[in-house]
């Protein structure tokens, strides 16, 4: 009879094994297929990158040494894009594929980013969700409600998540306005304006292949109005904790027909909450890059600035500009937030900006504010 003890330390050490023979002998066995196990949680996430063309994959490029994360695989149908983008020679030619089921087929990702147009965001959940593969898009969820209610079917129907990624997630000034409003500093939000947009995407230089379908009224669902509008919706739903708005009225303009003739290039939206008024400036018309945003409550005021500046005015109290408070990981990085979720370590909370039920709130304001755009009126949510 034999009689076994275990000893385990810590996941990088050699597991041991005391056997107790019969006779009394002592046996030391040193199990080798313990030596230097790493639990699967410690793992660099398996992630792959469907769609090469969206301006946003420097976001992946400048963190692809970091090591939280192992790229598996990219898929781009167009043969110039798949070899010439920003991380051709950065990753082996074999790991390039055409076609975007081979690819996950062949290796296995525990998540998709999706670097496309927003068009093809419902053909890539549409093809990982069967496969138990989450998915992680760039902003907005889909070009219309129809597209995005159809993620969300099969979300849930396959059990997987999908987020949505926003560059203003990873801002300490959004982070610490929601604070100060959690908090009670400013009363009540009784109106909130947000601004966001650039000189135009052409202006600043996007890539050909980027414009190509930026500025296409199908692959992106319009111009400014999706480009820069889903961000005031994502925070104002955020920020209202879900609300759904009593109405939807937006004027879409085109100031420069002859760079952008086939969508708008300015719009602004005003989104009426119980108690509450959202005006999203959203376009591709100013002289400078902005994302600001300003909160109004019966008590004072929270104006986030920049990404890590800010101002407060309480009680009758002007701050003066200040540093907002550093954010910690996993909630500083889009990368780092998305392990963290897929690997249980943190949950999404519902409204969140990257969640699910927040984008598919953002979409029925957009579709709300193109309709509004064609009719003149304002659309009843």
């Amino acid at each position: 009879m034999l009689t076994f003890h275990s000893y385990r330390g810590s996941c990088d050490d050699p597991c041991i094994v005391l056997v107790k023979v019969k006779r009394g002998v002592l046996m030391l066995c040193l199990l080798v297929m313990c030596i230097s196990v790493v639990h699967a949680d410690d793992a660099p996430l398996r992630l792959a990158v469907a769609g090469v063309t969206h301006g946003h994959l420097g976001e992946v490029v400048r963190r692809i040494r970091r090591g939280d994360f192992e790229i598996v695989g990219v898929a781009e149908p167009r043969s110039e894009y798949r070899t010439k983008n920003d991380l051709t020679g950065r990753l082996a030619p074999n790991l390039f594929y055409a076609d975007l089921g081979q690819m996950l087929d062949e290796t296995h990702p525990e998540v998709v980013v999706a670097y496309g147009s927003i068009y093809d965001h419902l053909a890539v959940v549409e093809a990982c969700a069967p496969r138990g593969i989450h998915v992680m898009v760039e902003k907005p969820l889909a070009v219309n409600n129809r597209d995005a209610r159809r993620i969300a079917r099969l979300a849930e129907k396959y059990g997987i998540k999908v987020l949505t990624n926003y560059e203003t997630t990873w801002y300490s000034t959004n982070q610490h306005a929601r604070r100060l409003i959690e908090e009670g500093k400013i009363g009540t939000p009784l109106r909130i304006n947000i601004y966001d947009g650039h000189q135009g995407p052409k202006e600043i230089g996007c890539s050909p292949m980027f414009l190509e379908w930026l500025t296409d009224p199908v692959l992106n669902g319009g111009g400014a109005v999706v480009d820069f509008g889903c961000y005031g919706a994502n925070l104002a739903t955020w920020l209202l904790n879900g609300q759904e708005p009593l109405s939807v009225y937006a004027v879409l303009a085109q100031r420069k027909p002859d760079v952008y003739p086939r969508v708008d290039d300015d719009a602004t939206i005003v989104v009426e909450y119980p108690g509450c008024t959202v005006q999203i400036m959203a376009s591709w018309c100013w002289p400078t890059n902005r994302k600001d945003m300003y909160v109004y409550g019966i008590k004072g005021s929270v104006f986030q600035l920049t990404p890590t500046r800010m101002e407060t005015r309480i009680n009758g109290h002007d701050s003066g500009v200040f540093d907002a408070p550093e954010l910690e990981a996993p909630y500083n990085d889009s990368f780092r937030f998305l392990r963290a979720v897929l690997r249980g370590e943190i949950t999404l909370p519902p409204y969140d900006l990257s969640s699910l039920e927040n984008n598919l709130m953002v979409v029925r304001i957009l579709d709300a504010a193109r309709r509004s755009a064609r009719t003149g009126k304002p659309v009843k949510f």
